[in-house]
């Protein structure tokens, strides 16, 4: 288990390494074409969180991709990828790693030794997380925080990047369990994948029925990675922009008097500060990709779906007037006042 090393961000390189990004990301996109069709605000919302260092909950129903799309940008990136398959009959050391009894032929004195589980890897695909109980669910909660994993009172570290990209199916489907509030809020993102278009869905069939995927090749390394994780925490942001984060986080809370009339009609529980931090961080890496060194509100606006759909807790009046999480945030959209200085 090789820990890569944490490069160091001088202030001397920063514009090298912009041009790297910029270049790498027109890399990778390319790679992830020669699989994936369509789902390009999708594929740009992965890169994000993978440049802000966090994880991400893919949503969607059985057969869109997922898995392919997860896979591939692991690979274009260069990073190493391990799949756990989640049943509901798996248990949380089939997702850490255990230890084991060893016998030494030599001397026939026996040791016990560490077994890494799936785990262990730069790109962890969760795949069906809410097909499993929620007692190995939390087998993943010290690793997706601390970056480490405690097997018998051991803490073993894991190699950075880290990332856990989960896959979940719809909670309507059977045979799935809704994963807790606390496991929920260690996601970023929630990203939801919807059917492609037309002309989208014959790329598909034409493309995956005339012989084997393309396989991605690595644009980049996992050093390179660590070094735009840093970047995108060097990206300023101004004063405006900060507050108008803080102001839509807190009218998104019932009892704030800031808050809009729709939130304490149809919102049990609003967004923790942590969705705040999630928003400007994400903001920055939105606008590298996107060739600016600067935060807009447009950006925020851009990533509140994605960030707050899963932490908005909605009350009964809201699922019987059929009010979803993403319809408030649209709704907080025009309704909180953006500033002049942050368009």
């Amino acid at each position: 288990m090789s820990i890569t090393s944490l490069p160091e961000l001088h202030e001397g390189n920063i514009s090298e390494h912009l041009k790297k990004l910029h270049d790498y990301r027109d890399a990778i996109l390319q790679q992830v074409r020669r699989t994936i069709i369509g789902q390009q605000e999708v594929v740009d919302q992965v890169l994000i969180v993978l440049l802000v260092g966090g994880h991400t909950l893919i949503t969607g129903l059985p057969g869109l991709a997922k898995t392919l799309l997860v896979k591939t940008v692991a690979g274009a990136l260069g990073l190493s990828f391990h799949r756990i398959q989640f049943t509901p009959d798996l248990m949380p050391a089939d997702i850490t790693g255990t230890d084991i009894i060893e016998e030494d032929i030599a001397t026939g004195h026996r040791k016990w030794t560490f077994v890494p589980g799936p785990v262990f890897a730069n790109v962890v695909l969760a795949d069906e997380i809410n097909r499993t109980p929620p007692k190995t669910q939390s087998a993943l909660l010290e690793a997706m925080q601390e970056l480490n994993v405690t097997v018998l009172g051991k803490t073993y570290q894991l190699e950075r990047p880290f990332y856990v990209l989960a896959t979940q199916n719809p909670i309507e489907l059977d045979g799935t369990y809704p994963l807790p509030e606390a496991q929920l809020d260690r996601f970023i993102f929630n990203i939801v994948i919807g059917y492609p278009g037309e002309e989208e869905e014959v790329q598909v069939v034409n493309t995956t029925t005339v012989g084997e995927l393309a396989t991605p090749e690595p644009v980049t390394t996992a050093a390179e990675v660590l070094l735009f994780q840093q970047l995108v925490r060097r990206v300023p942001i101004a004063d405006s922009v900060t507050r108008y984060v803080i102001t839509f986080v807190r009218a998104t809370r019932p009892g704030n008097p800031e808050a809009p009339d729709f939130i304490s009609q149809y919102v049990n529980y609003g967004v923790s500060p942590r969705a705040a931090q999630y928003l400007v961080l994400c903001g920055k890496a939105r606008a590298l990709l996107e060739g600016r060194y600067n935060v807009s509100c447009e950006d925020i606006q851009k990533l509140a779906a994605p960030i707050m759909r899963h932490r908005l807790l909605m009350n009964f009046h809201a699922e019987s007037d059929g009010i979803t999480s993403d319809e408030i945030v649209r709704r907080l959209v025009e309704a909180v006042p953006t500033p002049k200085s942050g368009l």
